[in-house]
């Protein structure tokens, strides 16, 4: 017997399920396996599944479970119905199908998770106005997908691992200003991009990491300097390029 059959059959009050009342005679179904009027959402989604039809009919429903996989099934048009439904599983549903065109007016929902999925699909176009989301996973996401000529915005980002990405993506010319990141990390980054020409500006970096790339691309004129450097990998670098 699987788990879905051994999860009692109740509806979303707790009670049991009395198939002679439901709204959907002559749907396929199957108790234990296949319900709309059960509280369990794998039942649920199986019901949609072998009905699919059916779903715009539940877009509604006072169960959130319900209207959450319907709009799994519904076809798109219904799904700006619910852009502002009550419970937050129910977005997360409409974000990931919702038509690009409208998402840009999800882009201020109060729940991250929606947001999230917000962020990944929306165009780019309208993906600048979420650089500033309050949540760091969102804006990683916007770093990764937002064009380079706009990546400026998330230079200063109060989040490092968003820096880095900037860092990662940035055109050639902003590079440069983040080789000056409080963040070793997000230094790393840009000096991995930079011409060897201008390696030597980091020669005596704070972190070990930075100017063990140094040593490693630096013109062979400056490596002396590295053979007294305070870590041992860094010195060893330098003196095998030597």
């Amino acid at each position: 017997m699987s788990t879905t059959e051994t999860i009692e059959a109740k509806d979303w009050f707790g009670a049991d399920i009395d198939c002679r009342r439901c709204a959907s005679q002559g749907a396929r179904c199957r108790p234990l396996e296949a319900c709309v009027e059960d509280r369990y959402a794998k039942r649920i989604d199986r019901f949609f599944e072998w009905n699919p039809r059916l779903a715009k009919r539940y877009i509604g429903h006072p169960y959130f479970e319900v209207r959450a996989v319907a709009a799994k099934h519904v076809e798109p048009e219904f799904l700006p119905q619910l852009m502002k439904d009550r419970d937050e599983t129910v977005r997360w549903s409409v974000a990931v199908r919702l038509p690009i065109e409208h998402l840009a007016e999800m882009r201020t929902d109060p729940d991250r998770e929606v947001r999230i999925r917000v962020a990944a699909r929306i165009s780019e176009s309208s993906l600048g106005a979420m650089v500033d989301d309050p949540d760091y996973y969102v804006r990683q996401i916007v770093a990764r997908r937002l064009p380079p000529s706009l990546l400026p915005l998330m230079m200063s980002d109060q989040d490092r691992e968003v820096r880095k990405i900037v860092a990662k993506r940035i055109s050639d010319e902003w590079v440069f200003k983040m080789l000056s990141d409080e963040d070793a990390s997000v230094r790393l980054e840009a000096v991995m991009r930079i011409e060897a020409e201008k390696l030597p500006l980091l020669i005596d970096d704070a972190d070990w990491r930075v100017r063990y790339e140094v040593a490693g691309r630096i013109e062979s004129k400056y490596l002396k300097r590295l053979l007294s450097d305070p870590d041992e990998v860094v010195r060893s670098l330098a003196k095998a390029r030597l």
